[in-house]
């Protein structure tokens, strides 16, 4: 790192458990966000500040008058821009250093699973079920770990499914692929500050495993209630049954 990157990063560095060697290991990080919307937006813009080497975001909307209550790496500017354009644009004005890649389409699974496998840390800020399982089999089959939130009216939640560790559960072990949908920010609606919340964990949990320090949410899922302020854990188990990382699934090894 040179002169400017080091008083950049200098509150950072002076965390005993980052020091240079965290900080070189987050510059070296390639980070993959899936959805820059509410919740990727903050989730990008502080791994961007943080220093994360290469970002990818992937994303196929364009940026309207509504999502800007929330969707804070987009600015009014940038209405009917494509949101991987306008993130890309706002976050290299926060860090010129941090190479993005951009994906302006919706994932196929072969697509997901390439990001997957070049990425060191994969965060599902989408909104709906269907890329979310997608996006779950990808980080499964490649072993990559996976920050996985969500956000609507009140409420939040965050998790982290990382089988690198084999007894750590995916995500469809805590939802099974039922068909059933739930209802998304734009049904429900959803207050500002909770999606900035949840985005800004996911962005902590990434860099705790880019760094290998604390305890990331493996096999925890933190649930947050913003009207009471109180934020339950709840303990999450592998599935043995479960279709895609269970005893019979194609990515089962003893």
């Amino acid at each position: 790192m040179n002169d400017q990157q080091l008083l950049r990063y200098n509150r950072q560095i002076m965390l005993p458990q980052i020091d240079i060697a965290g900080q070189q290991k987050i510059a070296e990080a390639h980070v993959v966000i899936i959805g820059v919307g509410g919740l990727g937006s903050p989730a990008a813009i502080y791994l961007t500040a943080a220093g994360v080497g290469t970002l990818t975001l992937v994303d196929f909307d364009r940026v309207e008058l509504t999502n800007l209550q929330r969707q804070i790496v987009h600015h009014n500017d940038d209405i009917d821009t494509p949101k991987v354009k306008s993130a890309r644009r706002n976050l290299l004005a926060i860090n010129p250093d941090v190479r993005i890649n951009t994906l302006d389409q919706k994932p196929e699974q072969a697509t997901l699973n390439n990001l997957a496998q070049s990425a060191d840390v994969v965060i599902d800020a989408s909104d709906n079920y269907e890329t979310r399982f997608s996006i779950n089999r990808a980080c499964v089959a490649q072993r990559t770990p996976l920050v996985s939130g969500a956000a609507t009216r009140f409420e939040g939640q965050v998790s982290v499914f990382d089988k690198r560790e084999h007894s750590s559960p995916c995500y469809q072990c805590l939802y099974p692929q039922t068909g059933d949908e739930a209802e998304t920010c734009s049904e429900a609606g959803v207050l500002a500050p909770v999606v900035g919340v949840i985005g800004s964990v996911q962005a902590l949990e990434a860099i705790k495993l880019i760094c290998g320090i604390g305890e990331p949410l493996i096999g925890r899922l933190l649930i947050l209630d913003a009207l009471t302020m109180k934020w339950h854990s709840l303990q999450l188990r592998q599935d043995p049954a479960c279709p895609v990382c269970g005893d019979a699934s194609p990515h089962f090894s003893p």
